[in-house]
């Protein structure tokens, strides 16, 4: 990345830092959602924020895909990502939680990659975390149950990367994680692909955007 896409980066946290301070400002807690294709940088993003606000948490969607063993043998096992691929119902309903039972701990699953699987109760959502991150590839979709999900956001971001920059990412994410050569680029370009162009249709809902290019530089919808 060149010096100039680094200070994009930089001041474009600092922007998005800023809107969260000013969302968060006089209120409780506050829940900003992070949409986007696979590839797109939602982990990043959501990490780079969390890095910067003391009381933050972050929970990812990733953490209700269903078990791997749930889906063994049906044709979810082979395209998983798809909306369908995960539990909703779960999700939709912890979200509710954190909204509204805001001096409790609760707790939400992660998604491990080491074991391509979700882990339950891994992150630990305390009474003083007041900004709660949430990224996932179908926050904004306008399918049943799914639709309750933006509901309980306080502001949308979709996070829009250049394709082939994010393409690239996905195959070396699935080499990363095991998938030989030829299985990853046809997993990115096929399962990954039918999700991203679902995903891309639900951008007009997002409340602002969030641009990145191929040279990682990012400009920002106010």
């Amino acid at each position: 990345m060149t010096d100039a896409a680094q200070t994009g980066s930089a001041v474009e946290v600092a922007v998005l830092l800023d809107r969260i301070a000013t969302l968060a400002s006089g209120r409780g807690r506050i829940m900003i959602g992070i949409v986007g294709p696979p590839g797109s940088g939602k982990s990043t993003l959501a990490r780079a924020l969390h890095d910067s606000i003391a009381d933050s948490v972050t929970i990812p969607m990733d953490g209700f895909h269903l078990a791997s063993s749930t889906i063994a043998g049906s044709d979810r096992e082979h395209r998983r990502g798809a909306i369908d691929t995960f539990d909703v119902e779960g999700f939709v309903w912890l979200l509710e939680r954190v909204r509204r039972q805001g001096r409790r701990t609760l707790y939400a699953p992660d998604f491990r990659r080491d074991l391509d699987d979700p882990v339950a109760g891994a992150i630990a959502i305390e009474p003083h975390h007041r900004v709660v991150i949430v990224e996932g590839n179908y926050l904004l979709s306008r399918e049943p149950i799914w639709v309750n999900v933006e509901r309980l956001l306080d502001e949308t971001w979709y996070l829009d990367v250049d394709d082939d920059l994010r393409r690239e990412r996905l195959v070396q994410r699935h080499l990363l994680h095991g998938r030989a050569g030829v299985d990853a680029e046809q997993f990115a370009n096929g399962s990954d692909e039918r999700n991203a162009e679902l995903i891309a249709m639900t951008r007009r809902f997002a409340d602002r955007t969030v641009w990145i290019n191929s040279s990682g530089e990012v400009a920002w919808s106010r």
